[in-house]
């Protein structure tokens, strides 16, 4: 018999079940925790402090405090003397008890609490040791700098271990986050710096690669700060060693000249700034041992695998073939992304009340009108896509820094959209657009505006969150120079179903919209009409679609949602809070009134109602508003019962707020009115405020 060979991979060979892989890599974290602890120990500064370990502890968290309380004690017994190691010993033991009380009192972790217990930590047995030595005013003056060390280590670990890697991903990682890493790991590569080979250090020659390979692949931005860091944590811990901090950050900011030419160069650049630093430090040996640590570094980013470099390349890659933020391509697809959104919604509204109609009363539909609505529908989306259009042409610059500024802001808050745009349009108002995956939490955070309003150097609005399937859009609009005082009132003429309904919205960009629709006849079916009419118009207007092709989508819903008649008024009013242009919207609507100070001035427009007829279009008014001056909106139910009381109270009756002035007009209504004969009515007061 014949067998074949089978070709294994050690892949094949060694085969490790999920849960057991998932518990070794746990336990490694946990030792890794041991281990950088024990390296801490070393990590010593002039004057023999070395606190780092303590306050690696008081961060370590429930799962990993243990094994670093280990590497802790080890790494003391080990590196420092009988008497350090007691003291220090001794901190860790206080440290530990802090840390397991809060974890066992189920504590909220916070920063400060942290920084505290490693702090005091060190300073309560440096103290001790300090008055049974019976040492100087100096010594204490250094028992207490080293518990400062203590707690802002506490303070870099706490923010290194809490930072979230997905940051990096988006490259939004905030530059403190990025810091507070590159100190923690500036610290714990100094704890390597007591391996030497004839006074060369590894840490040393590592610290110079960092630097070279970040200048070479990041930038001369990132370059600066990891030279800034790198060099202060060694430099502290060899005695005149901080010269390191101001070479390290001069041969960065020299070599970042040569990116545009070869490793090569910037390696040779790198390692000549040192000699000039070292020899002008006139340090001997160590001034040598640094020349030649950066030419071993330099040797190394040469001949570094061109793998190794892709990867590096990736990991600090700017994001150049990357569409800048709020780039007019990038931001007209994602409005017209919102918009199709909005569409399907109205057209599962649509077909939501059509099915609860038909299951009142089933019949066959009228294909013949389906069929004309539906073409109808193709001049519909070409008004909308038009209506996008004239947006995007109003718009004058797209504020990309301010949009990249923003989007580093959100990292800090655990924030990561998809887009954001900074819109300038021709009248120099802006307007931040944030579009984020909609299990996205947080966005309802009040400090977003303030954080914006810094960033933008303008005063915005709180922001308006507005949910649909294609993501959650964060609206922010530049404070207007008006507000609106808004009352309102209603009356149900049968049941508790008004068949009136009253919307308000401000659209974000610095309007405000006012609708009521009025449903045919009375009760629920009136309800049903008013509501559906009232709601897909405001969904419209608030997707960013004009008055015209709203009301051609609305008419086109009402048309077909049953076989019976079916039809809405729609009465609008929208409001610029910046300019006061105030604009009248009516389709079926009665009169509405604009009350100034010396003045009543009626405003009555023919038009046909919603759901009728195909082709209804708007009739519109234009008016301009000023502080003080009110604008009234009333369903028929009100006009209907006659228009000299009405008049009559309008131009005497100024002392009402707009909320008691709507309940007034209501009952005066009530008055006037025959009980028998009564419609739904709804009243709208709005006044324009000064901010």
């Amino acid at each position: 018999m014949h067998l074949g060979c089978v070709k294994m991979t050690v892949k094949d060979k060694i085969k490790i079940p999920k849960k057991d892989l998932k518990n070794i890599v746990m336990y490694g974290k946990r030792v890794l925790w041991g281990l950088v602890a024990f390296l801490l120990c070393f990590s010593s500064v002039v004057g023999g402090c070395c606190p780092f370990a303590v306050a690696l502890i008081a961060v370590s968290g429930r799962k990993n405090f243990l094994f670093a309380t280990i590497g802790s004690a080890l790494g003391y017994i080990v590196f420092c003397s009988p008497e350090n190691a007691i003291r220090y010993v001794s901190a860790v033991v206080i440290c530990t008890l802090g840390t397991f009380a809060l974890i066992f009192f189920k504590v909220k972790r916070d920063t400060y609490i942290s920084m505290l217990i490693a702090g005091l930590s060190v300073f309560s047995t440096g103290l001790v040791m300090n008055v049974k030595a019976g040492a100087t005013l100096g010594e204490y003056a250094l028992t207490f700098g080293e518990s400062v060390l203590a707690l802002g280590s506490a303070f870099f670990f706490n923010r290194a271990v809490n930072c979230s890697l997905k940051r990096l991903k988006l490259k939004a990682l905030p530059v403190t986050d990025l810091t507070c890493i590159l100190v923690s790991a500036s610290i714990v590569l100094s704890g390597l710096s007591f391996i030497e080979i004839k006074g060369v250090s590894f840490a040393r020659i590592i610290a110079a690669l960092l630097i070279l390979t970040t200048v070479r692949f990041g930038s001369q931005r990132f370059g600066l700060i990891v030279s800034l860091c790198l060099g202060f944590a060694l430099g502290i811990t060899k005695e005149n060693g901080l010269f390191l901090l101001g070479a390290y950050a001069f041969s960065s900011l020299l070599c970042s000249l040569f990116t545009s030419f070869s490793s090569l160069a910037i390696a040779v650049s790198f390692a000549l700034s040192m000699s000039f630093f070292a020899i002008a430090a006139n340090l001997g040996a160590f001034s040598f041992c640094t020349v030649l640590e950066s030419v071993i570094a330099g040797v190394i980013l040469c001949i570094l695998p061109e793998k190794l470099t892709l990867k590096l390349s990736d990991l600090w890659e700017s994001g150049a073939d990357i569409a800048p933020e709020g780039s007019l391509r990038q931001s007209l697809v994602v409005r017209l992304r919102f918009a199709s959104s909005a569409l399907a919604q109205v057209s599962e509204s649509v077909r939501d009340v059509r099915e609860k109609i038909n299951s009142l009363s089933p019949v066959d539909p009228n294909e013949s009108e389906i069929r004309m609505v539906a073409s109808d529908q193709f001049f519909s989306i070409s008004d909308m896509l038009a209506d996008l259009a004239f947006e995007f042409d109003e718009a004058e610059s797209f504020d990309f820094k301010s949009a990249g500024r923003i989007r580093r802001m959100l990292g800090e808050y655990d924030i990561f959209p998809e887009n954001i745009s900074a819109i300038i349009d021709k009248y120099d108002r802006m307007r931040i657009e944030i579009l984020a995956p909609n299990d996205t939490k947080g966005l309802d955070n009040l400090r977003l505006t303030n954080e914006i309003s810094k960033i933008c150097k303008r005063e915005f609005e709180r922001g308006k969150i507005n949910v649909s399937s294609a993501g959650t859009m964060l609206s922010f609009m530049e404070k207007p120079n008006f507000k609106m005082s808004i009352g309102f009132a209603q009356y149900s003429a049968e049941g508790n179903l008004c068949g009136d309904t009253i919307k308000t919205i401000n659209d974000s960009r610095g309007h405000m919209i006012f609708i009521i629709s009025d449903g045919m006849g009375k009760g629920s079916r009136a309800a049903l009409d008013g509501a559906m009419g009232a709601g897909l118009l405001s969904k419209l207007l608030s997707a960013g679609f004009g008055f015209d092709s709203s009301l051609k989508v609305v008419n086109s819903a009402l048309l077909v949602k049953s076989h019976e008649e079916s039809l809405a008024t729609l009465d609008c009013i929208r409001v610029d809070l910046f300019s006061g242009k105030c604009e009248f919207y009516k389709a079926g609507a009665p009169k509405s009134y604009v009350v100034k100070e010396n003045s009543l001035t009626k405003c009555e427009l023919t038009s046909m109602p919603a759901g009728i007829l195909r082709g209804v279009e708007f009739a519109k008014r234009t008016t301009l508003l000023n502080t003080d001056d009110e604008i009234i909106m009333m369903s028929d139910g009100i006009t209907d019962v006659g228009d000299d009381w009405l008049e009559e109270f309008l131009k005497l009756e100024t002392s009402f707020d707009p909320n008691e002035k709507a309940k007034a007009i209501l009952r005066l209504a009530l008055e006037n009115s025959d009980e028998k004969h009564r419609d739904d009515m709804s009243v709208i007061v709005a006044k324009m405020i000064e901010k």
